[in-house]
């Protein structure tokens, strides 16, 4: 445990999924920490000075030492703070909870882009067929309450971004991807893990979320 929150500092942004999954491992490993907030598009000069490689959020400095990418940081904190496991202790079970957290930056949050950002139409049916192929894995490979069985583990925490931004995207385009009827084991751990005490803790509020995507979708569809 840290002895004081001062050892450890997290720089981010709220409203960021990448942020957030640390905040969510570091409140599931009960570690005091202090968040130093970044703006969006004007980051600090400590924070490049920490991550001079991508130069973006999240960054977790541990002792003076920096750490970057979110799921870097997930297994650093794992192995920094041995209460509540965030990976499984068996090798295989851990390759494929890595194998299934990559899986979901690589293709759910790329299909996710296109299908909220894209100008180009051509590019958004294929982003939605992307994200609906995806999301088939998921639901086929979710076989308990969570991927991590009965306690959220590294693929759940990974999951944030489907779990609340997902509907979130879903509303403001007036998509209907992520559903029950589609999804009905995906759509529930969904609920089960956004509602968990210890993720709805760091969660940021929904409405601000849904107003800054309306707004950007907005302004988007306005420049076609």
């Amino acid at each position: 445990m840290a002895s004081n929150h001062e050892e450890v500092k997290l720089f981010g942004i709220v409203g960021s999924p990448f942020v957030t999954r640390v905040d969510i491992a570091l409140n599931l490993k009960g570690v005091q920490y202090k968040l130093e907030e970044e703006k969006m598009g004007n980051f600090s000069d400590t924070l490049i000075k920490y991550n001079p490689v991508y130069k973006k959020v999240p960054v977790l400095v541990h002792n003076e030492k920096p750490i970057s990418e979110s799921l870097v940081i997930l297994e650093y904190i794992d192995e920094t703070w041995k209460q509540n496991p965030i990976l499984p202790s068996d090798p295989y079970k851990r390759a494929l909870a890595r194998f299934w957290s990559k899986f979901i930056d690589d293709k759910c949050l790329n299909a996710a882009r296109k299908v909220a950002f894209s100008l180009d139409e051509k590019e958004r049916e294929e982003g939605y067929k992307e994200l609906e192929v995806a999301f088939q894995f998921l639901e086929n490979e979710l076989k308990d309450k969570f991927f991590g069985g009965e306690e959220i583990g590294l693929v759940d925490i990974t999951g944030v971004f489907i779990a609340f931004w997902v509907p979130i995207l879903q509303e403001v385009i007036g998509l209907k991807l992520f559903t029950i009827e589609k999804f009905p084991k995906l759509y529930k751990w969904s609920h089960d893990f956004t509602n968990h005490q210890i993720v709805k803790e760091k969660l940021p509020n929904r409405e601000t979320q849904l107003a800054f995507f309306k707004a950007r979708y907005e302004s988007l569809v306005a420049s076609q």
